[in-house]
């Protein structure tokens, strides 16, 4: 089953969401607990709470679609070097090859 976070953004289909949301409970509940017990008073950590739940969900966000974005760069990346290397294996084309026989000629 699908759970929709605020009637739009999908927490199980949508990359990164899942974990947003939780780190963003978490921390939620720390800093809003942690004010509390240092002042005393509800509202204004109520508030802190709130703040706290938006910015490590923000924070979390941006930091793991970072990092999905950096790793789909990699994937594409290696997945374009195996196509190359099958397709250059074995002909004149081939980096590999002409690297052995310079080194070849140097000894």
């Amino acid at each position: 089953q699908s759970f929709k976070l605020l009637g739009f953004l999908d927490v199980r289909n949508v990359p990164c969401a899942r974990e947003s949301v939780l780190y963003g409970s978490l921390g939620s509940l720390v800093m809003g607990l942690g004010h509390f017990l240092a002042t005393s008073r509800v509202k204004r950590s109520c508030d802190v709470a709130v703040g706290g739940f938006i910015c490590t969900m923000l924070g979390y966000w941006f930091y793991c679609r970072y990092n999905l974005a950096q790793q789909r760069i990699r994937q594409r990346m290696l997945k374009e070097g195996m196509k190359n290397r099958i397709l250059y294996e074995g002909s004149y084309l081939d980096p590999e090859k002409k690297q052995t026989s310079s080194e070849r000629s140097d000894s």
